[in-house]
């Protein structure tokens, strides 16, 4: 199994999941119908976004580690590298959460969703891409680099 987060992209898209989730559970009695969908479909949707997230991460780690000429990145990150994976993310999502509410009605915000005034974005998705990116990153280069001392020690 560690050779699989020895891929970078592993341990994002790992991480990027678990911390994701239970934050799409959190904010369901802020979003119009959430609540009263059924259990099971919930879930579904629940972890759909979640895999959106997964997948969101992953594009903000690969913009990252473009710039940084290296997928490994992550064994010492900058400020500078975890602001661009952050604002990635957040310009992806707030893209997605506009297209979504203003233009595609796929989805609706409930009535204690606050919502960023002139953007009518939900504060929630937007805190969300402020508070779990750096989180990602924290685990993700905890278990890279103990990865590597393991490595150095056989």
């Amino acid at each position: 199994m560690s050779r699989w987060f020895q891929v970078p992209e592993a341990a994002v898209a790992a991480f990027s999941f678990m911390l994701h989730l239970p934050w799409e559970f959190a904010q369901v009695p802020l979003f119009a119908e959430m609540p009263s969908l059924g259990h099971w479909r919930a879930i579904q949707v629940c972890g759909s976004a979640t895999v959106g997230d997964a997948v969101i991460a992953g594009l903000a780690f690969w913009g990252v580690a473009l710039m940084a000429r290296s997928r490994r990145w992550l064994l010492r990150p900058s400020r500078g590298q975890i602001l661009v994976f952050v604002a990635i993310g957040l310009l992806i999502t707030l893209g997605i959460e506009w297209l979504s509410t203003q233009v595609l009605d796929r989805w609706a915000y409930g009535p204690d969703m606050p919502v960023l005034p002139g953007l009518r974005v939900g504060l929630s998705p937007v805190l969300q891409w402020v508070v779990v990116p750096p989180l990602v990153v924290w685990f993700s280069r905890r278990l890279m680099a103990g990865i590597v001392a393991l490595r150095q020690e056989m």
